[in-house]
């Protein structure tokens, strides 16, 4: 294999284990929760055989994907800080749609940012509010008012809708940019595609790299 094309490790298998527990919760949730909250999704409660099950199943669910989901969070959150050069990706949204890379990129980029503050906010709010409705088998339900609880479920129907179109748009992202996927089954991914796509983070890697190599010569 060429120099400037070898394999760069992105993920490592923990990451993409704890990833992919989180998609299948998700996976779980969404299709219990639109048979809960939509008669005309109903069907979608037979893959855990009844509603009457799905009603159960779905709050622990729940929490296993919002653990998950916070193991992710104290992960990756230093990465998704906002800085300058997301302001310049922001402002070049049009040119990035059209593939063509803007800005010094670091190990995510704005929209990737976005979609990560956003998806923590909705799951904030959807464990509170799904510990408000939570009626079977602990009945944490009857501690909050009849009104506090049809808030509650109107903000977890909100937070839901608001996470599955960004799951969407993070499905999508990830088919529309080549390599991408590949990051999250392999863990690696190509020279190129990160000078291409995240160059900031390249670097990061390169003079870590450098640095490791500096140490075990001097060893």
């Amino acid at each position: 294999m060429k120099q400037e094309n070898r394999l760069i490790q992105r993920y490592s298998a923990s990451e993409r284990i704890n990833h992919w527990i989180v998609a299948f919760c998700f996976i779980l949730l969404a299709l219990s929760g639109l048979a809960l909250f939509y008669p005309s999704f109903s069907w979608f409660g037979q893959v855990f055989g009844t509603l009457q099950i799905a009603r159960i199943i779905h709050p622990f669910v729940g929490i296993i994907m919002f653990v998950g989901f916070m193991v992710q969070f104290f992960r990756y959150a230093a990465h998704n800080i906002p800085n300058k050069e997301d302001v310049k990706w922001a402002l070049s949204v049009k040119e990035v749609i059209m593939g063509h890379e803007v800005g010094d990129v670091g190990k995510y980029n704005a929209g990737q940012k976005v979609m990560f503050w956003a998806m923590t906010a909705c799951l904030f709010v959807m464990l509170v509010t799904g510990i408000m409705m939570w009626q079977s088998p602990y009945f944490f339900a009857d501690y909050f008012s009849i009104e506090a609880r049809r808030i509650a479920i109107l903000l977890h129907a909100w937070a839901a809708l608001i996470l599955i179109a960004c799951i969407i748009v993070h499905v999508y992202a990830a088919i529309w940019i080549r390599g991408t996927i590949r990051a999250m089954t392999n863990g690696v991914v190509t020279e190129n595609w990160a000078k291409s796509h995240h160059p900031a983070w390249y670097r990061e890697i390169m003079k870590n790299e450098k640095t490791v190599k500096s140490s075990k010569k001097d060893v």
